[in-house]
């Protein structure tokens, strides 16, 4: 069976410290739209689903996600990985490419690299966050869909089931897991480039600005 690959971005409006952070404006668009936009531009990549809550203030995001012409799914606020699963099983995912939407300036070429490394040695879990070296903002987790399935099964911890890939991150014994390192030149693992409060984002808002008109998927060593 061929693997179907699906990119699944997990996205709410109701942040606490930056409410309705991932529909900010940048150049005239939400700031998701940029994550999104990116994604789109990888050939791998089979499906884009927005897996976002059940919540009412979320009825945006779908609105967001149907104007993009992007698949979505509701689920669970807290237990994002019955969230995430639940995306992956609606729409035959095998292989999850998981991205949160706090990433907007994502490097796709990073992406397609831990992608590569993935098929190339059959591995169950590959990500470059477990141990910090990329940016803070350039995290990526690719995962079968049946690791997602037994870290339902198996945990009952609320951050092993809040955090997608924090259960694997802890059982590397029970999954084939790769765990990338950044190359030297952007081996950056204190730079910030995550929206999470306002100060990110004045800062994200300007580097979209600044590349985004004439290159709209400028890389993590550009920034």
């Amino acid at each position: 069976m061929k693997k179907k690959i699906g990119c699944i971005i997990e996205a709410r409006t109701n942040s606490r410290r930056l409410p309705n952070k991932v529909l900010l404006p940048v150049l005239g668009k939400p700031i998701l739209y940029w994550l999104v936009n990116r994604i789109k531009k990888i050939k791998k990549i089979n499906k884009i689903i927005l897996a976002t809550t059940l919540n009412e203030n979320d009825d945006i995001l779908v609105d967001f996600a149907k104007k993009n012409k992007i698949n979505f799914f509701r689920g669970s606020e807290q237990n994002v990985v019955k969230r995430v699963c639940g995306a992956a099983e609606k729409f035959n995912i095998n292989t999850i490419v998981e991205i949160t939407s706090d990433c907007p300036v994502i490097d796709i070429n990073i992406v397609q690299q831990l992608l590569d490394i993935y098929e190339k040695n059959s591995a169950e879990y590959v990500n470059n966050c477990n141990y910090r070296s990329y940016p803070d903002g350039m995290d990526v987790q690719i995962f079968n869909t049946n690791s997602l399935k037994k870290t339902l099964k198996n945990t009952k911890n609320s951050k092993e089931l809040e955090h997608v890939g924090l259960y694997l991150m802890r059982n590397p014994q029970k999954f084939k897991t790769i765990n990338v390192i950044a190359p030297k030149k952007i081996f950056f693992p204190h730079l910030g480039l995550t929206l999470d409060e306002n100060k990110d984002y004045i800062l994200l808002k300007r580097i979209i600005e600044y590349f985004g008109k004439k290159n709209p998927y400028f890389s993590c060593e550009e920034i």
